[in-house]
C-alpha cells in the first residue's frame, strides 16, 4: 500500500516537473494535430542578435533552431543573407499560435520573405523539418517568454 502511494505521488509529481521542464529558455515546444516536439534553440531578442541569426554556420544539429522574439506583434519578414544551411522560418503570433511558414528557405537567398499576418516570434529550425513532423496551421509554440496570461499552450498545461 505504501509502495503504491509513493509510485502515486511520484507520477503527480513528475508529470508537473515534466510540464516545467518542457517551458525553459533554451528550449521550446510546438504542438498541433500531427504530434508534438521540443527543440533546444538560442534566443534572439536584441536587434543585433536577430541581425545576424543564423548566419555563417555550417551545420545546425537536428533538434536545434533559433527563436527570435520581438517586442511586439507586427508583420515581418526574414531573409537568407549569408546563412549557410536551409531553414523552415516559422512565424507565430503574440499568443504563440502559428501564422505561416517559409519552407526550406534556401541559403544565400537575400529575397524577403514576410509573415502572413502579424507575428512576435520566429522559429528557424532545419529545413524540411516541419513538413517531416506534419506542422501547420492550427500549430502551437510554448515557451517561458511568451506572456502566460495569453499563451496559446501555457507551460503549466501539460
Amino acid at each position: 500500500m505504501l509502495r503504491a502511494a509513493i509510485w502515486a505521488v511520484s507520477l503527480v509529481w513528475a508529470g508537473a516537473s515534466g510540464a516545467m521542464a518542457a517551458c525553459a529558455e533554451d528550449r521550446v515546444q510546438v504542438r498541433g494535430d500531427w504530434g508534438s516536439a521540443r527543440f533546444t534553440v538560442e534566443i534572439a531578442d536584441t536587434p543585433e542578435e536577430r541581425a545576424l541569426g543564423l548566419m555563417h554556420r555550417e551545420t545546425m544539429p537536428m533538434r536545434a533552431g533559433m527563436l527570435f522574439i520581438y517586442p511586439r506583434e507586427r508583420p515581418l519578414a526574414f531573409w537568407m543573407q549569408n546563412t549557410l544551411i536551409p531553414l523552415d522560418i516559422i512565424y507565430f503570433d503574440a499568443t504563440g499560435q502559428w501564422v505561416s511558414i517559409v519552407a526550406e528557405a534556401q541559403p544565400l537567398d537575400e529575397t524577403p520573405r514576410p509573415s502572413e499576418g502579424p507575428a512576435q516570434y520566429v522559429l528557424e529550425i532545419n529545413g524540411g523539418l516541419a513538413e517531416q513532423f506534419g506542422m501547420g496551421p492550427g500549430t502551437v509554440l510554448r515557451h517561458p517568454r511568451i506572456p502566460q496570461d495569453i499563451a496559446a499552450w501555457p507551460c503549466d498545461e501539460g
